[in-house]
């Protein structure tokens, strides 16, 4: 008879027995010293060294991204490729002994990167400019990091950040690369055919930095050392240029406020407008009681280049609350909008400005007051109360504090 503690029992159960099954996968993995193939971006490379180079004295280090692409067989060793690096935020922490990166920014910037590579995927797949051996997710592979010193292995808080990020099931890693960067090695002189686990690079002073490669899987559970190979720009794909909306937060914030505080409804979204990436930036805009709407197309040097408006009528199904989903049904039923003959952009004025200079244009908006001063017979400008009222003079403060005795007396 089964009781009410079975299923619980069961699921006990099954656990204990994967986590046996991984655990043995590990220790074959082990033993018959299956890694990865490693194969590293000239980029990549150039990346890590700029950053070493400028913090000699300090622990630094950044997020790299990249493919992981498995065998064909079950034999196979699977092969990963690091692509570019990712420099933290200024949350970062760098100290002689210490390093803590920032999040924020690194994340921004691979979800930009992840989602057009996967547009360039969908929109090149089975043409000359994807290969199909990379017709595959970017996605983020590890941290390097410098130490000080000779420490060319990872510290034991390498491996417990590690394992407790192979353990969190809601990041889905199942191995992770943490290289660990030196400097002021002497250079090596000559080559060899040894197999080994690091990479030397020359510096400006002389010495060389060094990079050893450590690889942990999630069934393992130690560091384990993979052979890289370098390969020159060219023979892997290259990133996308970052949006500006990354790279310029503040700016983002400022523009998005001042629409916002002009009484407009604001949502914002990246999007493929032209058919190529890097993907457009975009501004979804409407005003309380209005029945179309204004979107704003940056692309990823704005505000270098401008901004493009178009006008898109309220079309059923819109929810603002999802804003992917209401841009593109906005965005099938939008037309340009002509820029006004006077409007020049420059990259000093932003989107409201854009904005006035269009309602204006459609005689939404009336022109800005311009004051025109007016002089006396002194040619000293009048101030600007004195121009409107014809010139009239008005008393000070001091006679109307007499006035109000005045009539209090009275």
């Amino acid at each position: 008879m089964r009781t009410a503690d079975e299923p619980e029992f069961i699921r006990l159960v099954q656990a204990e027995v994967e986590h046996i099954r991984n655990r043995l996968r590990g220790m074959a993995m082990i033993s018959r010293g299956i890694v990865p193939n490693l194969v590293l971006s000239q980029r990549a490379v150039e990346r890590m060294l700029s950053p070493a180079s400028q913090l000699m004295a300090d622990e630094t280090g950044e997020a790299m991204v990249g493919f992981v692409i498995k065998a064909d067989t079950p034999e196979g060793l699977p092969t990963i490729y690091v692509l570019d690096t990712i420099s933290p935020d200024e949350t970062a922490v760098r100290r002689s002994h210490t390093f803590q990166q920032g999040d924020a920014l690194q994340d921004e910037i691979i979800w930009w990167l992840q989602e057009n590579w996967h547009f360039h995927r969908e929109r090149h797949r089975g043409t000359g400019s994807l290969q199909d051996r990379f017709d595959v997710p970017l996605r983020y592979l590890g941290d390097w990091h410098k130490q000080p010193g000779s420490m060319i292995q990872p510290s034991h808080g390498d491996h417990m950040t590690a394992l407790s990020w192979l353990d969190d099931d809601e990041l889905g890693m199942d191995s992770l690369l943490v290289p660990i960067v030196t400097v002021g090695h002497a250079p090596i002189i000559g080559e060899t055919d040894l197999a080994v686990n690091y990479i030397t690079v020359p510096m400006d002073n002389g010495s060389d930095m060094r990079v050893d490669w450590w690889y942990i899987h999630r069934d393992v559970r130690k560091f384990q050392p993979v052979h890289p190979k370098v390969v020159p720009a060219g023979q892997l794909p290259s990133m996308m240029k970052y949006g500006w909306h990354v790279v310029l937060a503040d700016r983002l914030t400022d523009e998005t406020f001042a629409l916002a505080d002009d009484g407009l409804l604001v949502r914002t979204l990246f999007y493929e407008c032209d058919g190529e990436v890097p993907l457009e930036f975009c501004f979804v805009t409407i005003r309380q009681g209005a029945s179309s709407f204004v979107l704003f197309v940056t692309q990823h040097d704005y505000p270098h280049s401008a901004p493009q408006a178009y006008h898109a009528p309220y079309v059923a199904g819109v929810d603002l609350m999802d804003p992917v989903a209401s841009f593109q049904l906005l965005w099938d039923a939008a037309t340009p909008i002509i820029d006004p003959p006077d409007w020049r952009w420059t990259s000093d004025k932003k989107l409201i400005d854009y904005l006035y200079a269009i309602e204006v244009e459609m005689g939404l908006r009336q022109p800005p007051i311009q004051i025109i001063p007016v002089f006396d017979a002194t040619d000293q400008p009048l101030s600007d109360a004195d121009a409107v009222g014809g010139g009239l003079e008005r008393p000070d403060a001091g006679d109307a504090h007499a006035d109000t005795e005045a009539q209090e007396h009275d």
